[in-house]
């Protein structure tokens, strides 16, 4: 008879864990990295450790950048709506005189 083994839940919610804080995506990303690389380096390990570090810095410098683009549509919607205000505006005041120069 076959022993049927239950998933270890630990081992599963740790591998959750590292799937949702992203290092499976960027250990992958580094090794398909390394492994396309025309020449092994000598020292793989270091590779791997420059890569990640890059990564790490990639993503630490991208937030005030991700900030400013807020920001810049924050402006963008502001600018719009003005935009739609002056022209009602200045729809009523071409209006305005043609309806005056037509009185006369």
């Amino acid at each position: 008879m076959a022993h049927y083994r239950a998933p270890d839940t630990k081992r599963e919610q740790f591998r959750r864990y590292l799937e949702k804080a992203g290092v499976v995506d960027s250990l992958t990303s580094v090794l398909v990295n390394l492994y396309e690389q025309p020449e092994r380096p000598n020292n793989a390990l270091e590779f791997v450790k420059q890569h990640l570090d890059a990564a790490d810095q990639t993503s630490a410098d991208s937030e005030p950048l991700q900030q400013e683009v807020i920001d810049l549509r924050q402006r963008c919607v502001r600018l719009e709506e003005e935009n739609k205000e002056l022209k009602t505006k200045l729809q009523r005041y071409e209006a305005s005189p043609e309806a005056g120069a037509t009185a006369e």
